[in-house]
């Protein structure tokens, strides 16, 4: 049985953050990650963004054994026991710790179809498998219309590649995106040469010769080669659970990253913590609150006991589109657009109850920190207040 003073439960982006947060405060302390894939902590964003754009592959490595972290990958770890503080893995061996932190991620949500005909895009062996299929003059299918559907289905066609998108959604990013701005991308894809299909539902998967039938609920059949969903992840709890860790949306943590038991400890897209500046609990599946709720833990796990407040943003590319986006966005709520170019470059506003709940910078950069301090603002606005108030 191996002692380790901070074991890490992960190997993901948010593991590596809770290792460089760990080095700040105990620049020697015992650190291990058990981590399912068979890779070190990599950066997820550059599956669906830079690595069709020409970076190199070995842009994405993070280099987390350069902080003198022992990297046991390729495990699954089976069990938790609080009272002993030890971990057993599924090669029969066990662990003790000091400090644990449980970065487990999320599982892609899954068809009741398709097995492993369907490529559930998160991995980079999901990026190996879908590379190596390019260039063969295949036709794609992807099921989504949300950020794993709409930046996988961009690279792709930017790539030369043949896309039919497949969504149940009036417009492509519907559940983020104000209707207008929805219904213009439909649009704008179709214009780079993607098919789409959206208000569809794919019900079933077959195959036909040397293709796939996608099965929609209208009883249309769409031959394709390879077929891609991005249709949300599920957080990986169940660890969590048999360990008695209370659960809601995620695994339970205090502001200090804490669960129940005072020596374990959450982070990433798994947890479920209060954001402070939204007045709410909530789990975010976004790099920056990654990156940042990772290195709190790490410290916090090293003895810093600061309170976690990080009021994250995320950010997509689509062809020549981007955006960074902070807070939360939902189109149900108020929105207000700010166009300097109409769909191509402005701010969208979300409101509620007379304060800014989020912002979409829409083709607009370098704003993020301007944003995150009108949201915290108590306000109360009405949509004319906020003409021209972020540049």
């Amino acid at each position: 049985m191996t002692h380790y003073k901070y074991l890490i439960i992960g190997a993901g982006m948010t593991a590596d953050a809770a290792v460089k947060g760990i080095r700040e405060l105990d620049p020697n302390g015992s650190i291990a990650l058990l981590g399912n894939e068979s890779n070190p902590p990599y950066d997820r964003p550059l599956l669906t963004k830079g690595l069709w754009k020409g970076k190199p592959l070995d842009s994405i490595w993070r280099k987390t054994e350069e902080h003198k972290a022992d990297l046991l990958l390729g495990r699954k770890v089976l069990s938790i026991d609080p009272q002993k503080k030890q971990v057993q893995d599924d090669h029969q061996e066990s662990y003790t710790y000091q400090k644990l932190l449980l970065a487990t991620g999320g599982t892609p949500h899954k068809l009741p179809f398709g097995g492993d005909n369907i490529i559930y895009f998160r991995t980079l062996e999901d990026y190996r498998r879908l590379r190596g299929m390019c260039g063969q003059n295949q036709h794609f299918g992807v099921i989504g219309g949300g950020f794993i559907g709409s930046e996988i289905a961009a690279a792709l066609t930017m790539n030369g590649e043949r896309v039919t998108m497949l969504f149940p959604e009036e417009g492509i990013g519907a559940r983020v995106y104000p209707r207008e701005l929805s219904l213009y991308l439909n649009g704008f894809f179709c214009t780079k040469g993607v098919e789409l299909l959206p208000g569809t539902n794919v019900k079933s998967l077959k195959k036909s010769n040397n293709s796939n039938l996608l099965i929609t609920d209208q009883d249309h059949q769409v031959p394709v080669d390879c077929v891609i969903a991005g249709i949300g992840i599920l957080p990986n709890v169940e660890l969590a659970q048999s360990a008695g860790l209370k659960t809601g949306n995620g695994i339970v943590v205090d502001e200090m990253l804490r669960t129940n038991e005072p020596e374990i400890y959450a982070a990433g897209d798994v947890a479920e913590f209060n954001q402070l500046v939204l007045g709410k609990r909530l789990r975010v599946e976004h790099e920056d609150n990654d990156n940042e709720m990772g290195k709190q833990a790490g410290r916090n796990m090293a003895g810093a006991d600061e309170p976690y407040h990080h009021l994250s943003y995320f950010y997509s590319d689509l062809f020549e589109l981007g955006y960074e986006a902070v807070g939360e966005l939902d189109p149900r709520m108020e929105t207000f657009a700010d166009w300097e170019e109409p769909f191509k470059k402005g701010v969208i506003y979300y409101l509620a109850n007379g304060r800014v709940r989020g912002v979409l910078l829409w083709n607009v950069w370098d704003t993020v920190p301007a944003a995150r301090l009108l949201i915290a603002e108590p306000g109360p606005f009405i949509a004319a207040d906020l003409k021209k108030r972020l540049p």
